[in-house]
Formats: structure tokens, C-alpha cells, sequence
């Protein structure tokens, strides 16, 4: 099968990592269970350039280095991996950051794991031609079985799959968004995120 799994928030702590660092840099204690909203910004309640000065911190070489794996994650995309399903890591983190994502993955042992980053939120000045990006175009031209996503901003780029299934990975900004169809499913760590997808095997 092919199988889409978004990075921040699935793979790893991206969104707790935040949390600590908006108390580092403007003193606002805000724990993860608080993290309200997919916009950060929002979440925080930021100005721009308080916004623009957390995003280009968290997004330095060493700190993306060091986000802690989500529980069980690594052993779930192995297991994947080794049932020789076809997967994709498709993030929207910036183009400028694959080259330490793509370091976090193979130092966790995800050396098979395809990883592409796709401008999801319009963040990004896109690097055409590179073989790490994806123009939404060639996105769309991709067939997946299943998909392991967390934001519900990030819902509009399923609906061309209509039979697609997603496993929405449990986080506090998701936990009153409505889903478009029976298709999603919400699953509250990785073990139920690879029983649901053993089942259909």
C-alpha cells in the first residue's frame, strides 16, 4: 500500500518543543495541552515578527535536530517499511529544511523513507526542479491508501482520493475539528495507527 505520513506532530514533538520554546524566547507559559489551534500564532497569540522570529529559530539545523521522536513513531514506520509499503513523508515544513529532516530520519534509523516537502500552508519559496520538493501539481498526480496526519488545515489535500482513509493522529488543535467524511479516523498513538492498517491487509 501507499502510505502518506506528515512529519511535525506524527513523527515527532514538534508542537511541545514550541511550547517550551515561546516560554524561552517571550516568557508565555502555554503547555502543549493549551496548543488550541494548527496556527501557532493564533495558539500563542504573537505578533507577526514575534511569529517570524520563533519560526526562523525552530527551524535552525541543530534545533530540528533535536525534536523528540512521538511514541513509537520510528518502530511504526519501520514495521511499515518492512511489510514493503510504500511510504512517503510528505511535510510542509520549509524546502530549506530537508536537508536536517532528512538528517533526523536517517539517524533514526528511516533511511528508506521517502521524504518531500510540499508548500502545504504557504510558507515556502519554492525550489523548483529539486527532487525533494513537490509542486502541488505532482502531488495530486500521487495515490495513497492511507494517510497519518494531525492538522485539519492540511484536510483540503485528500479530497482528490476518495477512497483514501486517514488515520488523524490525536493532538489538543484537532480534538473539535469536524472530519469531511467516514474515511477519517481518529487514532490516539501508533499502535492503533498500525492495527487499522494491518486490518485492511
Amino acid at each position: 500500500m501507499n502510505i502518506y505520513i506528515d512529519f511535525d506532530d506524527c513523527i515527532c514533538e514538534t508542537a511541545r518543543y514550541f511550547s517550551g520554546l515561546v516560554k524561552k524566547l517571550y516568557n508565555l507559559d502555554i503547555p502543549y495541552e493549551k496548543i488550541k489551534y494548527f496556527n501557532l500564532q493564533k495558539s500563542f497569540s504573537l505578533t507577526d515578527k514575534e511569529y517570524e522570529d520563533m519560526m526562523i529559530y525552530a527551524h535552525k539545523r541543530e534545533v530540528l535536530l533535536s525534536y523528540e521522536e512521538s511514541p513509537g513513531a520510528i518502530a511504526g514506520i519501520q514495521t511499515l517499511l518492512n511489510k514493503g509499503h510504500n511510504v512517503k513523508i510528505i511535510t510542509g515544513r520549509p524546502s530549506a529544511s530537508y536537508e536536517a529532516s532528512r538528517q533526523w530520519l536517517d539517524e533514526h534509523g528511516l533511511t528508506n523513507a521517502e521524504l518531500y516537502c510540499l508548500n502545504k500552508y504557504g510558507r515556502d519559496t519554492f525550489i523548483k526542479g529539486s527532487s525533494f520538493t513537490l509542486e502541488l501539481e505532482d502531488y495530486y498526480k500521487m495515490h495513497f491508501d492511507y494517510a497519518i496526519e494531525d492538522s485539519p488545515s492540511a484536510f483540503k489535500f485528500f479530497n482528490h482520493l476518495k477512497d483514501l482513509k486517514v488515520l488523524v493522529y490525536d493532538r489538543p488543535w484537532n480534538q473539535t475539528c469536524d472530519f469531511p467524511n467516514d474515511n477519517y479516523q481518529r487514532c490516539s498513538n501508533w499502535k492503533i495507527i498500525l492495527n487499522k492498517i494491518s486490518s485492511e491487509q
